[in-house]
């Protein structure tokens, strides 16, 4: 079954529901190598976290260490055009964390790799999900980051797309339940009324996370979406 699944998650680009026909259909398959490693939601480390997904992902590519992924985690998200204020916030947040929590992200600029680094920098492990062939980086500005998430101990890529598939808008909502389904806890630093940091929040309500947001003034334009979740009634964020 894996090597079926692996061949439909390639010839479909992880498109859930063309894979879930050619399952019912049994549609012939080819045995074929993948140049990464990966895991399938028919094998026992396949997290319980994403099966929990209305539309949890075949197949996994990774690279680094895939121990971790079944380890307590927390996810964070925020903007990529990050402000001084968040981005120190993100990283206090961490530092206060226990060290054995993975943090969990979306190798974006701004807070996602703010939240990558500082849990490397303070020897904390942590997942990056991607929204594009597991080969391929994106933002390439990150190329440092990824290199190294993937080669550190306390390190682990993952992608539902295999080798250099270029990202496309549509991909990142699928990145982002992924993310939201990871972490037991999901953690807003910063987001407007109309982000895909919005969209994650939704998929993890959906999956009865708890929310935690990093409150802004009340004319700060930067974090109306995070007052607006606040107002909803998600957990504040407070200094330790």
């Amino acid at each position: 079954m894996k090597r079926r699944l692996l061949y439909y998650t390639i010839k479909y680009k992880a498109d859930y529901t063309k894979i879930s026909k050619a399952i019912m259909n049994n549609e012939p398959f080819k045995n074929i190598e993948s140049t990464c490693q990966y895991i399938t939601i028919c094998d026992a480390d396949y997290p319980d976290r994403l099966r929990e997904l209305v539309k949890p992902p075949y197949v996994l590519f990774y690279k680094g260490n895939i121990e971790i992924l079944n380890d307590a985690a927390v996810s964070i998200v925020g903007s990529r055009d990050a402000i001084d204020y968040a981005i120190e916030k993100t990283k206090s947040c961490i530092m206060n964390m226990n060290d054995d929590i993975v943090i969990v992200s979306g190798l974006a600029k701004g807070i996602d790799a703010t939240a990558h680094q500082t849990a490397l920098q303070s020897n904390r492990k942590t997942i990056a999900v991607l929204g594009c062939g597991i080969d391929y980086i994106y933002p390439y500005s990150n190329r440092d980051l990824y290199h190294t998430i993937c080669t550190s101990f306390n390190g682990l890529v993952i992608s539902e797309f295999y080798g250099d598939l270029k990202p496309k808008p549509y991909y990142f909502p699928y990145r982002n339940r992924i993310i939201a389904a990871l972490g037991e806890k999901l953690y807003v630093m910063q987001a407007s009324l109309r982000s895909g940091t919005l969209h994650t929040v939704n998929e993890a309500l959906e999956l009865n996370r708890e929310i935690y947001v990093l409150p802004y003034r009340t004319n700060d334009e930067f974090g109306i979406g995070c007052n607006y979740l606040i107002q909803q009634g998600a957990n504040i964020i407070f200094d330790n």
